[in-house]
């Protein structure tokens, strides 16, 4: 994973988070991965994060720019996911989604470690800004 863009956290999604790392049985790795990008994060309150910024159950509108693919999907904690429309945060792709605001780009190593430029074109939804802090 190269150089990643600066990334903000709610405290509320890091003690989550944590909870769910602690409960399930993940390989190794995928829990570093998360765990690493959890460490680099700003974590501030769930009152206090931009509209902007992707947050747990957060649909983001991003795009692929290795492969000029556009993807709408929502952030979903792993028991969460398998849904249409949903990326667990376990994922190679949600864990370079969490934390990043629009604009922002990140290379990140995806499935069968193909390349991914991910790069935030919008926000759809975000928990925190709508005032629901119980997702």
């Amino acid at each position: 994973m190269n150089k990643s863009p600066a990334i903000v956290m709610t405290r509320l999604d890091v003690q989550r988070l944590e909870k769910v790392m602690a409960e399930i049985p993940a390989p190794l790795e995928m829990l570093e991965a998360l765990e690493d990008e959890m460490l680099r994060a700003r974590v501030i309150s769930h009152r206090q994060i931009a509209k902007d910024v992707v947050t747990m159950n957060s649909t983001v509108r991003f795009v692929d720019e290795a492969s000029d693919r556009e993807f709408v999907l929502t952030l979903v904690y792993p028991d969460q996911a398998g849904r249409p429309g949903t990326i667990s945060v376990l994922a190679p792709v949600g864990m370079a989604l969490i934390g990043l605001k629009v604009g922002q780009s990140i290379n990140w190593q995806g499935p069968a470690g193909r390349p991914l430029r991910l790069k935030i074109i919008d926000v759809l939804y975000q928990p925190e800004a709508n005032g629901d802090f119980h997702l």
